[in-house]
């Protein structure tokens, strides 16, 4: 590449331009895309961490669940508040701790959340009592309330505009990777140790990584497109430096165009709806409530669902009888689990040709689609039963991660102007976060009272819906960030 000196303009460069620039070989040559640095990589293998824990801690409760229960002795409604409360953390967690990411900076509390997600985590494995287990579970998810937003803005801030999409969906996807690896562990470790306190070391299993990511955050950039939003244009251009450091050195050197310093909006609920913001906030926080009524639903109770339609359980006279009703669930889970990986690859390769509103609004009539078979399955002998059933929730999960459990993610931190950027996510985070609160805490309710054939043709009416709604608010956010403004006041399909 080349090496001569690069002549900018006394007005500069804004900061997407310098991270879109594709380097030049010295006789002129462009390369084909623009390369990520070793910082750009070092950052989004950090933020994979969060969304890699978020499936790893939430998920792993439906199947230590029933070991919980046992080990607490704990009635209906302590099991929902059990399955409920980390959602609620993430809920209050993403716009108290996530919004402070406007204040303090993304690299401040991309530490700060792993840091009490590791307290709380340790505490976890320790709990002398449920209260106690409650408290920790509620405090985990407030450290992965903050990382919704945050991980999310530390990744689509630092790279290249062409592959933001699929790298912020590529960091998602580890949300579903930890959700297997949940499974997985709870596996393994009661097969090695089938008694009812094995929950404890399928969490602790966690705690010696999340260090290790705390130490790593430490030694990456913060934000240049936050820096300049608070007027703090040379230490922006420093950060520039940094995150695109590499062999041979291009660019040579930053200066940023001051007329592209972010103008700062005044954090609170009433900017995000003002005439300017409405509509961005209603496409990022009402599709993604609508999406989590589901997603957490089925992703929770899907180990209980299966072993009861399915007859898997034997009856409990044992310990060892419990691990492996357990064992037995798990093992669906891990399989079903499977097909929201598949999901969030397809969502990689298609989201920048196809966009990310018309794979939401596929996505959630895909997911309607794989509920309904299974609604229709449990009218069925027990053979055509398990084969529908299976392949609807094997739909329903690879069209929620194609779709709306992947771009409500990326819209969320896409749509909104940098100086509010983290505090609007983190608001749509936690309004989502209701609609997984009230599935969590009332989904053993429902299944109980009204059934699971009739909650889940409910669930398909919420997924019809959620689709038409993302195209009523529809905007679409291809492209740069600093170009979004234009995308948020005219509608692109």
């Amino acid at each position: 590449m080349s090496t001569e000196k690069i002549h900018t303009p006394p007005s500069g460069k804004s900061i997407q331009q310098y991270i879109d620039e594709t380097p030049v070989w010295s006789d002129g040559t462009s390369l084909k895309g623009t390369p990520m640095t070793a910082m750009q990589w070092r950052i989004w293998s950090l933020a994979v961490a969060g969304k890699f824990f978020e499936g790893l801690v939430i998920f792993m409760t439906g199947i230590a669940l029933p070991l919980i229960v046992r080990d607490f002795t704990l009635q209906a409604a302590q099991k929902g508040v059990v399955t409920a409360v980390a959602l609620f953390g993430i809920l209050i967690g993403a716009t108290m701790l996530g919004g402070l990411s406007d204040i303090f900076g993304r690299k401040r509390m991309f530490i700060a959340e792993m840091v009490i997600f590791v307290v709380f985590l340790i505490g976890l494995t320790l709990s002398p009592s449920y209260l106690w287990m409650v408290i920790c579970l509620f405090g985990i998810g407030l450290a992965l309330g903050c990382d919704y937003p945050t991980a999310h803005l530390v990744i689509s801030e630092a790279v290249p505009s062409k592959g933001r999409g699929g790298l912020v969906l590529g960091a998602f996807a580890f949300q579903a990777v930890g959700a297997i690896v949940g499974a997985g562990l709870g596996i393994i470790i009661l097969d090695v140790y089938p008694e009812v306190d094995a929950w404890r070391w399928m969490y602790a299993a966690a705690v010696i990584p999340a260090i290790l990511v705390i130490v790593g955050r430490f030694f990456i950039t913060d934000s240049p497109h936050w820096l300049a939003s608070k007027g703090r244009m040379e230490e922006a251009e420093k950060e520039t430096r940094r995150l695109l450091k590499r062999v041979p050195q291009y660019p040579k050197e930053v200066v940023l165009n001051r007329e592209h310093a972010h103008h700062h909006q005044k954090v609170s609920p009433a900017v995000l709806f003002n005439n300017k913001n409405r509509r961005a906030t209603f496409l990022a926080a009402i599709p993604w409530f609508i999406q989590d009524l589901g997603t957490y639903g089925i992703g929770i109770f899907t180990p209980i669902i299966l072993a009861t339609t399915l007859g898997a359980s034997r009856d409990v006279h044992s310990v060892a009888d419990l691990a492996q009703n357990v064992m037995l669930s798990a093992k669906g889970t891990a399989l079903l689990d499977m097909l929201l990986i598949l999901g969030v690859l397809a969502a990689i390769f298609f989201v920048e040709g196809t966009g990310r509103i018309k794979l939401q609004i596929i996505g959630f009539i895909g997911c309607a689609v794989g509920l309904g078979l299974a609604a229709i399955s449990l009218n069925l002998p027990d053979g055509d039963k398990t084969i529908l059933l299976f392949a609807g929730f094997m739909l329903f999960n690879f069209m929620t991660n194609l779709g709306p459990n992947a771009q409500t993610y990326l819209l969320a931190g896409e749509v909104f102007p940098t100086s509010i950027r983290g505090y609007g996510a983190g608001f749509a985070a936690s309004f989502a976060k209701i609609g997984a609160v009230m599935t969590a805490f009332l989904f053993p309710i429902l299944l109980h009272t009204i059934g699971t054939q009739t909650l889940l043709i409910i669930l398909v009416c919420t997924s019809i819906l959620g689709a038409v709604l993302t195209w009523v608010f529809r905007v679409e956010t291809r492209g740069s960030l600093e170009k979004i403004e234009e995308a948020r006041v005219q509608p692109q399909v």
